[in-house]
C-alpha cells in the first residue's frame, strides 16, 4: 500500500494491530523505501512494516535543510501521525544515523535499534565522485535510462552501483529527472557524514545491534568504542565477505540476524 503524508512519503507492509510490533526501515544516501522490499515482504506476516522515504529522496518532499536532527524529526513526525507510540527501528548507512538520533533523542519511542554498517562517527567524505557524476547527467536532454546507464558506468565504472543510483531516475511530463534533491545533498553531504554533539552523558538504554560487513571500514575498532559509549547495551555481529550494502549482498544472512536482535 502506498500512502502520502503530510511529510514523509512512505510504504506500508502488513495490516496495522494493536498485538502488532511496528518495525521502521530506514534507507542510505542515494537510496529509498524500495531499497528495503525484499526484507520487509518476509516480515508483514509477523509485524507492522513502515519504510518511508527520507527527505529529499524518493517521494518525500524536498527540503533546503538536511540534518540528522531534521530528518529523525520528520521520523517522529510521522510515528505521531501514525499513533505508534514505540517501534524497533532499523536503518542502514545514512538511516542507521538518522535511527541512532532519534534513540539518543527519544528513548522512550524506540523499543530497539539496529544498524546497518554505520557508526554515530564523522566520516571523509566519499560521495564526490558519485555527486558529481549524477549532476554531469543532463537528465532533460535523455532519450532512455539506457542512455543514463552507459554514461554513468563511463564515469563510475562500477554497475552494481549505478543500477542502484538509477533507482533515482524518474519519468514525467516527457523528461527524466532525479528524484534525489542533489543540490542540497551536495551543499550539505560534510553535515550527513558527521553526526551531530551530544549534551552530557547520553545514553540509548535499549537493546541495540550493530551489524557490520567485513569488506567496509565504516565500523572500526574507534567506532566501535563510541558505539559502547552512546549504546552501552549493543551487540556487535559482522558478516563476513559482505560490503558496504550488506542487507542487499546477503539477505538470508541480514534476516536471520535481524530476526534475532528483535527478539
Amino acid at each position: 500500500m502506498f500512502v502520502n503524508t503530510y511529510a514523509l512519503y512512505y510504504r506500508e507492509y502488513g495490516q496495522p494491530s494493536d498485538s502488532r510490533p511496528a518495525l521502521v526501515f530506514l534507507h542510505g544516501l542515494f537510496g529509498s523505501s524500495v531499497n528495503w522490499h525484499g526484507i520487509v515482504r518476509q516480515l508483514q506476516d509477523r509485524y507492522r512494516v513502515i519504510c518511508p522515504d527520507l527527505r529529499n529522496h524518493g517521494r518525500s518532499p524536498h527540503a533546503a535543510s538536511m540534518d540528522y536532527p531534521a530528518m529523525s524529526g520528520d521520523v517522529l513526525r510521522l510515528l505521531d501521525q501514525l499513533q505508534l507510540e514505540q517501534v524497533a527501528v532499523i536503518g542502514h548507512s545514512m538511516g542507521a544515523k538518522v535511527a541512532m538520533w532519534l534513540a539518543l533523542q527519544h528513548p522512550e519511542r524506540v523499543d530497539r535499534l539496529l544498524a546497518a554498517d554505520m557508526a554515530p562517527v564523522r566520516y571523509a567524505n566519499r560521495f564526490a565522485t558519485i555527486i558529481s557524476a549524477l549532476q554531469a547527467l543532463d537528465t532533460g536532454r535523455l532519450n532512455s535510462r539506457a542512455e543514463a546507464q552507459t554514461r554513468l558506468l563511463d564515469r563510475l565504472g562500477n554497475p552494481a552501483l549505478v543500477n542502484y543510483l538509477l533507482q533515482n531516475l524518474a519519468f514525467r511530463d516527457d523528461r527524466y529527472y532525479w528524484r534525489i534533491n542533489l543540490e542540497v545533498v551536495s551543499e550539505q553531504i560534510h553535515t550527513l557524514m558527521d553526526f551531530p554533539p551530544l549534551s552530557g552523558q547520553q545514553q540509548f538504554p535499549g537493546p541495540a545491534c550493530f551489524v557490520y560487513a567485513e569488506r567496509s571500514d565504516y565500523v572500526d575498532q574507534t567506532a566501535m568504542q563510541r558505539i559502547m559509549a552512546l549504546f552501552p547495551h549493543a551487540r556487535m555481529r559482522m558478516m563476513a565477505a559482505t560490503g558496504h550494502w550488506l542487507y542487499a549482498e546477503k539477505p538470508e544472512e541480514f534476516m536471520q540476524i535481524l530476526m534475532e536482535c528483535l527478539r
